[in-house]
């Protein structure tokens, strides 16, 4: 992931001007970086090492969505509509 896109990332996601560390945005960069992940592996799809990495990021993703579901159900809610997850 660039530094620009990463950047950007933070800044739609940010709960509060210099958030880099919130849920919000942390569920954010895993997913940019999920999407890009995924896309490598329908290029290499024999790329064991990546799909693994692949597989412990979206383990990440659903802890930190668990917590946020469980926290603060309405940011939950918004994020999942702004991500387009499907839960």
């Amino acid at each position: 992931m660039e530094k620009e896109a990463k950047q950007a990332v933070i800044k739609d996601f940010a709960v509060k001007d210099g958030d880099t560390g919130s849920s919000d945005v942390q569920i954010a960069i895993l997913t940019s970086r999920i999407l890009e992940l995924t896309e490598h592996l329908k290029e290499h799809p024999k790329d064991n090492h990546s799909r693994r990495g692949l597989i412990a990021l979206v383990n990440q993703r659903r802890k930190l969505l668990k917590y946020l579901n469980r926290t603060k159900h309405d940011r939950y809610l918004e994020i999942l509509k702004r991500l387009g997850l499907r839960r």
